[in-house]
């Protein structure tokens, strides 16, 4: 059996603000753009045709009390965790992101399991991690 990741779901509070986050600061590219019922679902994908990620408010297709837990959730920063792998150089990578005002909550680092990573909030609170594998060329 072959699998692959179609894409993944990640709540945000502002669409709009998660957006310009996913799309200018980490260069992501609008896939499909979807409001609806007065949600809005926004699929944003990378260069090489096989990273998704679709962006949504905690209500899009769930109930209020749904919507209200995993809002507070998000607010808190504790909801969602997402990891990006990157061919180009960490440092100029973590630079243009962080020249975009985006919180920086770590630094690149190489890790003692063997990536090197840095790691944002996108304007929701999500946790943003950027890693370069050992094995690709590093500027240490």
């Amino acid at each position: 059996m072959t699998l692959s990741l179609q894409y993944s779901h990640i709540t945000v509070t502002d669409p709009e603000a998660a957006l310009a986050f996913y799309r200018d600061a980490l260069g992501l590219d609008v896939l499909n753009d979807v409001a609806s019922g007065g949600h809005h679902w926004i699929t944003l994908g990378g260069a090489d045709g096989g990273t998704q990620i679709v962006l949504s408010d905690p209500y899009a297709g769930r109930s209020q009390s749904d919507g209200d837990a995993i809002q507070e959730l998000v607010t808190k920063g504790v909801l969602t965790n997402v990891v990006f792998n990157t061919e180009d150089d960490l440092d100029e990578v973590f630079e243009r992101v962080r020249s975009t005002g985006a919180e920086v909550l770590q630094e690149p680092k190489d890790q003692p399991w063997g990536p090197r990573d840095c790691a944002f909030r996108d304007p929701s609170g999500n946790m943003v991690r950027i890693l370069q594998s050992a094995d690709q060329p590093q500027n240490a």
